[in-house]
C-alpha cells in the first residue's frame, strides 16, 4: 500500500526533518505550479521517471527550467538507453500518478528498483520544493534534510552536474 501525504510527513517529523507544506489545486505541469506557488522561495523541481532498456529505473530531479537531452544525460548516469516509464510502473514502484512525481516517492520503493538522480545545483538554492506524494501540496525541506530522507529511505542519490 502507498504512503500517505500525512504519513509522509510524519515520517519526515520523525526523522527530526523540518519541512513546511502548502496546499494549493491540482498541478500537472511545471508551468501550472509556477501559478499556484505565490511568492514561494528555494528550488522547485521537474522529475522524471526513466527505465534504462537494460531495466535500471531512474527518479531524475532537476531545477523545474533545466533542459534534459535524455542521450546526454544516460551518459552521466551510465544508462544505455532511457525512455519515460510507463503510468503502470510509476504506480507500481513509487505509489505516484503522473503529476504527482517527486523524490518522495522512494518511501514506496521497497525493493529499491529506483536510482535517485539529482541536479547538484538544486542542492545550493534552498529551500528544495517537492510534491509531499500528491500534486495539490508543495512541502519545502532543507538539502540537508532531503539528503537525510533519502539516505533513510535506502535511496543514497547520484549527485550530477548538469
Amino acid at each position: 500500500m502507498a504512503w500517505s501525504k500525512e504519513q509522509l510527513l510524519a515520517h519526515l517529523d520523525a526523522l527530526g526533518i523540518t519541512t513546511e507544506t502548502t496546499q494549493h489545486a491540482a498541478v500537472f505541469t511545471v508551468e501550472e505550479a509556477k501559478g499556484v506557488r505565490g511568492q514561494s522561495q528555494g528550488a522547485h523541481s521537474k522529475n522524471l521517471f526513466l527505465k534504462d532498456k537494460k531495466g535500471p529505473l531512474f527518479l531524475v530531479t532537476v531545477l523545474e527550467d533545466r533542459p534534459i537531452d535524455l542521450k546526454e544525460l544516460r551518459h552521466r548516469i551510465g544508462a544505455k538507453n532511457l525512455s519515460f516509464g510507463k503510468p503502470e510502473l510509476l504506480l507500481a514502484v513509487l505509489g505516484l500518478e503522473p503529476g504527482s512525481v517527486s523524490p518522495f516517492g522512494v518511501v514506496n520503493d521497497t525493493e529499491n528498483r529506483v536510482q535517485v538522480v539529482i541536479d547538484a545545483d538544486m542542492l545550493r538554492r534552498p529551500p528544495l520544493n517537492f510534491h509531499p506524494l500528491t500534486n495539490t501540496a508543495t512541502t519545502a525541506i532543507a538539502p540537508d534534510g532531503f539528503l537525510k530522507f533519502l539516505e533513510a529511505a535506502g535511496h543514497p542519490p547520484l549527485i550530477v552536474e548538469f
